[in-house]
């Protein structure tokens, strides 16, 4: 338990209430005791705009409410609101998370309702979150200070008086002006009549910390004149919240050196994942640390076997000592033995003097969750092919039973079979679950793939590839093509479509590996060119009107 867990309160009585900083926006800037304050709330009111951050830390069976739930429906729910809501529930011995954007102490006017616990007699703690004005410009490669020290000012253009402008005008030092899209040109023009001078660098971020970050760089005479060039103004959506930074710290040549957020190699890219969601988990987590937006649209189904009763006889098998290998060809796999195992109450135990083989990585993962280590991973190409390589020959000296289970789909390849018969194994070659069609996208999802609203589809298998063309369309040809393999590849070729990168390797790491080397050498080739680095996605007919539209 850390310093400042709290203890859980009686369900009578006086609640408890966390006024928590969710941060600017990245959800991974959450801190540690903010995590651990969710996983115990009993209620969660949380701004609209953090919603998405926080609600994945909530503990199953947390009430949201407030802002958290009513935004999605009722854009009119206030400050009022989630306090009338906050103080309901801990009069109620509730234990309530407030969760704000930024830090409750400098981006969220929270204090009046800090107040009113006070006069309640109800105990409240402060979770500090990352503050937009800090987070966000680290993000944009704009450090407020140096090794030598600055002044740095906060300014909110929205409540700044002519006092607070005159004194950031007469200061040499950085200024960290919070405001909007449509309300910054203002702001730099009140920087300028207070006496800082129009050549001074400026740098303009939106969606900070976020991976539909934008950032400019101006002067603060220019920046009129370059959020117009940019077309992002005039727009409906000048209203969005913006970081400005103003000062030499946040000139463009530095900028462009210390730019690590917006040169990921994927920055912004919406990535198609078609697998299972299970599947999908890992290789989503590593194109968001390309600075990607993946989307994962399921193309199989996973069910039981038809008839169990060869899955059964198997798993007793494994118990009464049959086997001398079993050998997982995929994370369905192991999930499908777990499930049986858990079905007569048997545990990772059972798998006690028996040899396990696992065909790659993640299907290794797997089992290590599950409690077994397995003995065999391949060396090399993590496949059936593969497995095979290094797959010891039977030996009846050495190996007291002569049998090996292999639980696998119902359309799987006859390779490994085959190969183990040859190295003189018997195998029981089982159906744990079969394989069946998914049920198609949403119409959005399917309108994007076909429109080129995707930037990259990742095609890990044959299947894959026939799946999403069969329940979603053909992608756009503005679209990157990434396949795991050269069979995928060709599969691809087949549906009609260009195949732009294929992994190294078949490894769904290698395929995004190799994908993230096309996007930055994509990105490299346009700054050498001196042309705006775009997405794929931006190259289709009217992409970048409905962008400028929209921005």
């Amino acid at each position: 338990m850390s310093p400042t867990t709290s203890v859980p309160q009686a369900s009578f009585g006086p609640g408890h209430v966390t006024f928590l900083g969710a941060g600017p926006g990245d959800p991974g800037l959450l801190t540690l005791r903010a995590v651990e304050a969710l996983a115990g709330a009993d209620v969660l009111v949380a701004e609209p705009e953090v919603l998405d951050v926080v609600r994945a830390h909530a503990r199953a069976g947390a009430e949201l409410s407030g802002t958290s739930q009513q935004a999605e429906a009722d854009e009119s729910s206030s400050p009022a609101d989630a306090a009338n809501l906050v103080m309901a529930a801990a009069r109620g011995g509730k234990r309530v998370v407030r969760a704000v954007s930024g830090d409750p102490g400098l981006d969220a006017g929270v204090g009046e309702e800090m107040l009113a616990c006070v006069a309640e007699g109800i105990p409240f703690e402060v979770v500090p979150g990352i503050a937009a004005a800090v987070g966000v410009p680290a993000y944009a490669g704009v450090p407020l200070r140096d090794e030598h020290g600055a002044d740095v000012r906060f300014v909110d253009a929205r409540t700044a008086s002519e006092r607070c402008w005159t004194e950031v005008g007469a200061s040499d030092g950085t200024v960290v002006v919070s405001t909007t899209l449509e309300t910054v040109a203002a702001a730099a023009g009140e920087l300028v009549a207070a006496g800082r001078k129009p050549d001074t660098p400026m740098s303009v971020t939106v969606a900070g910390t976020t991976t539909r970050q934008r950032t400019w760089n101006a002067t603060l005479g220019t920046v009129a004149q370059v959020l117009k060039q940019a077309k992002v103004l005039p727009s409906p959506q000048g209203h969005q919240p913006v970081i400005a930074v103003v000062g030499e710290r946040s000139a463009a040549a530095l900028r462009d050196r210390l730019s690590w957020f917006e040169s990921k190699p994927l920055f912004g890219w919406k990535v198609l994942v078609p697998r299972t969601k299970e599947q999908a988990a890992s290789l989503s987590d590593q194109l968001v640390s390309y600075g990607a937006v993946p989307h994962e649209v399921p193309t199989i189904a996973v069910e039981p076997p038809r008839t169990p009763q060869q899955m059964e006889r198997a798993v007793k098998g494994l118990v009464t000592g049959r086997y001398e290998w079993i050998a997982f060809t995929s994370v369905n796999a192991v999930k499908a033995v777990r499930e049986k195992f858990e079905e007569y109450g048997l545990d990772a135990r059972a798998f006690a003097g028996i040899k396990v083989a696992a065909v790659g990585e993640q299907t290794a993962k797997a089992l290590i969750a599950f409690g077994v280590k397995p003995d065999l991973v391949p060396s090399g190409e993590q496949s059936a092919a593969g497995l095979l390589e290094d797959w010891p020959p039977y030996d009846p000296v050495f190996d007291p039973i002569d049998r090996v289970f292999l639980p696998r789909a119902d359309i799987a390849t006859e390779t490994l079979v085959a190969g183990l018969i040859e190295l003189g194994w018997e195998v029981d070659d089982v159906t744990a679950y079969r394989t069946v069609r998914a049920s198609p996208p949403p119409a959005e999802t399917r309108e994007a793939i076909k429109g080129g609203g995707f930037d990259a589809v990742l095609f890990t298998s044959s299947s894959t590839v026939r799946n999403l063309v069969g329940i979603a369309g053909k992608p756009h040809n503005v679209t990157v093509i990434a396949c795991i393999g050269p069979a995928t590849a060709k599969t691809a070729e087949e549906h009609g479509l260009r195949v732009d990168v294929m992994a190294p390797e078949p490894s769904v790491h290698k395929l995004a590996e190799a994908l993230a080397e096309f996007g930055a050498a994509r990105r490299a080739a346009a700054v050498e060119a001196g042309e705006v680095v775009t997405r794929p996605s931006e190259r289709r007919p009217g992409a970048r009107r409905r962008r400028a539209a929209t921005s």
